[in-house]
């Protein structure tokens, strides 16, 4: 596992260090894979039974590996289709035994384009647990049919959310120039998210930086304007 090394900032490249923030009752750990397309992956332990899950097997299983340590992970979450966040998923799940998550509607693309079967198919609102810490999973459709974020909503303090590639520092996840795809992906992103959760909510994306929604929300109406 890794070891704690200083205030949580999440800011992350790949090859460098890990960034942890160690929560009451949740250990969220931050890294990058891979130098071109600076992937984020995320391991949630649970304080009390030691149970790991990691967010997006993105790519470059030794390095994964290592981070889960002697503990390995009880799950992987898949949090979308796409090649750049499963590169890495049938190493993690034949190295440890890990039940596969996905959200329903991308599970039949990550099983044919990995080979891995999705155990657990999940859909909006369903709970995924990590010992005894509790993952609320919200359907954000538009960058893939089955884009999923993960909830945490810590009771001893904020919010903390995973959004894959649905929800950035700037903006929600590429469309691919779909319009109707966009507006579905607005509108998911505004009112599962914006509208239900305060703005102190922190927020970790798929790539780059994190960020608050609270820093982000000023921002939607230009986010709609400018059609990305």
């Amino acid at each position: 596992m890794a070891t704690y090394t200083g205030p949580y900032t999440g800011s992350v490249t790949p090859g460098s260090t890990p960034d942890i923030r160690e929560l009451s009752k949740l250990i969220i750990t931050k890294v990058a894979v891979d130098p071109q397309m600076s992937n984020n992956c995320y391991v949630l332990r649970c304080r009390a039974t030691d149970e790991q899950v990691l967010i997006d097997a993105a790519d470059d299983g030794p390095t994964l590996l290592k981070l889960l340590g002697e503990a390995g992970a009880s799950k992987v979450i898949t949090t979308h289709q796409h090649w750049d966040h499963h590169r890495a998923l049938r190493e993690i799940a034949e190295a440890t035994g890990a039940v596969v998550v996905a959200g329903e509607p991308d599970a039949d693309a990550i099983t044919e384009q990995t080979g891995v079967p999705v155990d657990d198919r999940v859909r909006d609102g369903d709970i995924v647990e990590i010992g005894e810490v509790r993952l609320e999973v919200i359907h954000l459709v538009g960058h893939t049919p089955g884009s999923i974020a993960l909830l945490y909503d810590d009771p001893d303090g904020t919010p903390h959310l995973f959004t894959g590639d649905s929800l950035f520092p700037g903006g929600v996840g590429n469309t691919f120039g779909d319009a109707a795809a966009f507006r579905s992906l607005l509108h998911d992103v505004r009112t599962k998210l914006f509208d239900r959760l305060p703005d102190e909510t922190w927020f970790y994306p798929g790539h780059g930086d994190d960020s608050t929604l609270g820093a982000e929300r000023p921002h939607l109406a230009e986010w709609e304007e400018r059609g990305w």
